[in-house]
This record gives C-alpha cells, structure tokens and sequence, in this order.
C-alpha cells in the first residue's frame, strides 16, 4: 500500500488489488487486532486483578475465541475464492451492493465480521458478569482498579454497539442475496441508511479500543511512579460520560 501511494501515476498493483489491501487492512486492524487484543489481554488480567478463579462463564469465553478466529478465517478465504473484499472496509453502499461489488469478498466480508462480532459481543457479557458478580470481597465498585473500570464500561459499550453492525451486516447480506433492497433508493430504500447504521457502531467502536488502553496507562504509571493516581473518581466517571457520550456522535 506504501509503495503504491509513494508517488503518483505508480503501478505497482492494480486498483482492484489496492482496494482489495486497504479494505483487508483496515478490517484487520479494527477488527482482528484491536478488540481481540485488548479483550485477550483483559480475560487474562482481569480476574486477577478483582480475586476471581475465573471468567463467569468459560464456556461462553472459549466461544468467544473461536468465533473470532473463525470470523478470521472466513474473511481471508475470500483470498482463495475469488477475491478479497473491495468497497472499503466502511462497506457503503451502493458501493458494497451485488451490482457494484458482484464478487463473493463483500460476502466473505460480511459474514466475517458478523461472526467477530458475535464473539465479542459474546466476550463483553462474559466482562460485565465476571467484574459485577466475582468480585473478592470488600472489592465494592468504587474501588476497583481502573483497568478493571474501564474493562465493565467498555462492555457496556460493546454491548450497545456491536448489536447495530450485526444488524447492518444482515440486512447487506439479505440485500445482496435476496434483493431486498434496504439500502436501495430505486426501490424505497435508502443508502444513507447503512452509514447511519454503521457509524452507530463506528463511533463508540473508537472508545472501545482506545478505553482498555487508558485503564492500560492508569495502571501502570502509578504503579511505577508509586504513588496513587490522582482524581480516581473523576476518571472513572469520566469514562462513563464518553460511554455516553459516544453513542449521541455519529
């Protein structure tokens, strides 16, 4: 992608091929690197940090990883079977509609992220349980660390979130297969409709990758500085105000 955009006028790929690498590549970092790494990290952390033996619902956290790495998997088949998506990794439509996009990687695409989706949404349940119910004792809410605060309001907003692009991505799905036309203005439908609809996910989806990482930051300079951080209380409920306010952006 670098060596494309280095200069003007280069050929180094094809357009399809580029378009194909910056949808990959921007799916891959939101989707399969972002979120599942920072959901990794915290099923790992947070239990340790709260005194629990484990996550509420283990079960339910070992569908959470192979959703997601299925979800992978399907989205970079579409590689090998004919292509990998190429109307972005926003997917407007009619950009990502069968007349524009007819190869199966808008396909792969969308099945892809529904099942990444269903998984973390599957991994923020099993947070918001684990952090409210299996807390040690005398650990009251006002007192948990901050990493473990962040952890509970960004399940909430996963919980919010990823609901609405699953919706979407069924209704592409139905649009594309079954001529639905949802997001079709020929036929009553509207393509705003999807932009709506997905950054309704967009917008808290920034918070939900950027929140672990300043638990991450709150954690570790007070530990290493020794002293307590400043303003507990204000941070946390300063998480909760861009919770909040994330949903009323877009």
């Amino acid at each position: 992608i670098r060596l494309q955009l280095l200069a003007p006028g280069l050929h180094i790929i094809s357009p399809d091929t580029f378009d194909q690498m910056f949808t990959m590549h921007g799916t891959t970092m939101i989707f399969l690197f972002v979120m599942p790494m920072l959901t990794g990290f915290s099923t790992y952390v947070i239990p340790l940090m709260i005194g629990a033996r484990d996550m509420a619902f283990p079960r339910l956290n070992a569908m959470s990883f192979w959703l997601q790495l299925f979800g992978g998997v399907i989205l970079y088949f579409s590689f090998l079977a004919g292509g990998a998506p190429n109307a972005g990794w926003f997917a407007y439509t009619p950009l990502s509609e069968k007349a524009y996009s007819s190869l199966a990687g808008v396909d792969y695409w969308i099945l892809g992220l529904a099942c990444v989706g269903i998984g973390t949404l599957a991994a923020a349940i099993n947070f918001a349980v684990t952090i409210i119910c299996l807390r040690v004792s005398g650990l009251t809410i006002r007192r948990l660390p901050l990493f473990a605060w962040m952890t509970l309001v960004n399940s909430f907003l996963m919980i919010g979130a990823l609901p609405i692009i699953n919706a979407a991505l069924a209704m592409l799905l139905v649009d594309r297969f079954f001529n639905a036309h949802v997001f079709d203005p020929a036929w009553g439908g509207s393509a705003l409709l999807w932009q709506h609809y997905f950054w309704a996910f967009g917008h808290p989806e920034v918070y939900i990758m950027i929140l672990p990482a300043f638990g991450i930051i709150s954690e570790v300079i007070p530990v290493f500085s020794r002293k307590p951080i400043y303003g507990y209380e204000f941070v946390a409920a300063s998480t909760v105000a861009i919770a909040f306010l994330s949903f009323t952006v877009w």
